[in-house]
């Protein structure tokens, strides 16, 4: 069994189910879902004029992602990928050959770099012959990532995991465990990307599309917005119901992706009208936009005021911080997210001068100010 704390893009720990972020009247009245139903695997519906919606599986709590298909003159424009198993190539070839009419792939956009939506970005590009588009950090991290296989955890990553609280049998089936590796459910990447950056435009489907960068989530991830009719491909930053992942890992341990999230979200903010189609990695396509972006703005408000409440008690390890954030159990295939996150939340409210952090043997406290 793997036990690698699992990159953040794999589930979510934190949904308005779970915390305190409950949509509110407001919300509910102004967030719509259009579409009733997912397309069928395999299958696809038509959410605008030249553009298609597709699902792919995934295994693990969130079964899904979504992915979609613009038309363009010289073939399709396909965002986002799914991981590289082989149910995905399958489903793959009969969307291909079905709802994609055996038209080329001329070109794939990767939102960002978690496995479900860039893992088979490689394929595409070395047997369809596809251009990829990426953000230069998410291409980086990608390529990267997909060239580190490790059999065990890194030392480092096990320095994380200890300051983080965990410890006994827990770590020490996770140290002798094969983490999860990129490489198992990413097809390699070959050279070569064109970079997309905040501010570009980009020509698909009949429409001219902006580029608008979030973070927290993902560094740099992309979303792009179209001018007439008002499309957003919002990937994980714009998500309905759910809350993206946002986590700590070794590779940065003291990084604040809540301050990056919250930062993406009130900017993107700025931009938002209610008459947005908003077309997300995850669930279902909605409008009321404004609405949600507030909503995932308050979800961790309000999470940080539990936290807040909880370090008032006492100074507390990452791996103590579970319920007060959550509020509910966190499941044993959960845990590696909601370390991740917890670690998020506090290193934010350190970086805020909110909190203290202290060395306790190995492990790291927080202690509210």
């Amino acid at each position: 069994m793997r036990h690698g704390v699992p990159r953040a893009g794999r589930g979510t720990v934190m949904d308005e189910q779970a915390s305190d972020g409950l949509p509110g009247d407001a919300e509910a009245q102004a967030v719509r879902h259009p579409f009733e139903e997912p397309p069928a695997e395999g299958e696809a519906i038509e959410v605008s004029p030249g553009i298609l919606w597709m699902r792919l599986p995934l295994p693990m709590a969130l079964d899904h992602v979504n992915v979609y298909a613009l038309d363009d003159e010289d073939g399709w424009t396909i965002v986002d990928t799914g991981l590289d198993t082989g149910r995905t190539r399958a489903t793959w070839g009969r969307l291909l050959a079905g709802p994609l009419s055996g038209r080329p792939v001329a070109r794939v956009v990767a939102t960002h770099h978690h496995p479900d939506h860039v893992g088979l970005a490689g394929w595409f590009q070395s047997v369809h012959g596809a251009e990829l588009l990426m953000t230069r950090t998410a291409w980086l991290l990608a390529r990267m990532l997909t060239l580190d296989v490790q059999p065990v955890p890194a030392p480092e990553t096990l320095r994380f995991w200890r300051r983080a609280g965990l410890a006994g049998d827990e770590l020490a089936e996770r140290a002798a465990s094969r983490p999860f590796n990129f490489a198992d459910v990413v097809a390699p990447l070959p050279l070569g990307h064109r970079r997309l950056q905040e501010g570009g435009l980009l020509s698909f489907a009949g429409n001219d599309w902006s580029v608008r960068t979030g973070g927290g989530h993902a560094p740099e991830q992309a979303t792009l917005w179209a001018k007439d009719p008002h499309v957003v491909l919002g990937a994980d930053q714009l998500l309905p119901s759910i809350s993206p992942n946002l986590g700590v890992h070794a590779t940065e341990p003291d990084a604040d992706p809540v301050a990056d999230w919250l930062s993406s979200c009130e900017t993107l903010i700025g931009h938002a009208g209610e008459e947005h189609l908003v077309l997300p990695g995850h669930k279902l396509p909605y409008t009321g936009l404004p609405a949600r972006l507030q909503a995932l703005i308050d979800n961790h408000h309000k999470a940080l005021d539990r936290l807040r409440d909880f370090l008032r008690e006492g100074p507390r390890a990452a791996v103590e911080c579970f319920h007060p954030l959550f509020r509910r159990e966190v499941r044993a295939s959960e845990r590696g997210l909601a370390l991740v996150e917890a670690v998020a939340h506090l290193n934010h409210l350190w970086h805020l001068g909110e909190a203290t952090r202290e060395r306790d043997g190995e492990v790291w406290r927080f202690r509210l100010l």
